[in-house]
């Protein structure tokens, strides 16, 4: 792997003078287009080594990624996730509008690694098993805010983010408002508006938008007849006393 690296930063430094031109015109249309929202400084060289930090700097930053996320996935087979964590951070760094990685990342770091350190044996105290359980899910967090940030037509990484909201932080509220944001984006699934209302309908203090909202769904078709949908448009029809007349579910006949 590094007699490659080395070989390829050669190869980049033979040629560097030659792109140079070339580089700093596709740098300005990037920054102009708001696509280099990560910085490749000193800090990333001393992460990533002076061969890919050269070959990432020579417009070779796709190919360095993904030879970080190979890694990353070796270091993953070997539950090793603090360096998964910087190689994560690399990748994302290099390569900022691929949600693919900073799903990913943050997949590995809020369920994968939450669930190593709180089932890892080694650590036989409980309440420290639950404190680094919780930073993987700052972490998975954090990888997902700045996934967003950089790809915010990305209606994966809402989705990802709702469903971390809903499983790790027990926020129904906040996984409600994601989906909604997601459902207005390019091709993003029906379901989406519909798991907005359910998780809505969860949220205390929401039940009557939510109810407004899931009555709105039931009456498009079958399609949305879900079984959730129908038990909680019983449930808020007895909360908000819904008058009989008007409900979708009777309670007489």
């Amino acid at each position: 792997m590094n007699k490659r690296l080395l070989g390829l930063a050669g190869l980049v430094l033979a040629f560097g003078a030659a792109k140079m031109p070339l580089e700093i015109e596709l740098d300005r249309r990037h920054h102009a287009a708001e696509f280099r929202t990560a910085k490749l400084d000193l800090s990333l060289r001393e992460k990533i080594g002076q061969a890919n930090f050269i070959a990432a700097l020579s417009g070779f930053r796709s190919p360095i990624a993904d030879i970080l996320w190979i890694q990353a996935h070796t270091a993953w087979e070997r539950t090793e996730y603090g360096v998964m964590a910087l190689l994560f951070d690399n990748v994302t760094t290099l390569q900022p509008r691929n949600f693919y990685f900073w799903d990913n990342a943050a997949w590995h770091m809020a369920w994968n690694g939450s669930v190593f350190a709180y089932e890892n044996t080694k650590q036989p105290r409980i309440a420290i098993r639950k404190k680094e359980q919780n930073e993987f899910f700052d972490l998975g967090e954090d990888f997902l805010i700045r996934g967003i940030r950089n790809n915010p037509g990305s209606y994966q990484l809402r989705q990802t983010y709702a469903l971390f909201l809903e499983q790790k932080r027990k926020d129904p509220c906040g996984a409600s408002e994601q989906y909604r944001q997601g459902m207005h984006l390019k091709d993003a699934p029906p379901y989406m508006e519909r798991a907005a209302a359910i998780h809505l309908a969860r949220c205390p203090g929401n039940e009557k938008v939510a109810y407004e909202q899931l009555r709105k769904l039931w009456l498009r078709g079958k399609e949305e007849r879900k079984p959730t949908v129908i038990t909680l448009l019983k449930s808020l029809e007895a909360q908000l006393q819904i008058p009989e007349e008007q409900r979708i579910y009777k309670t007489s006949p």
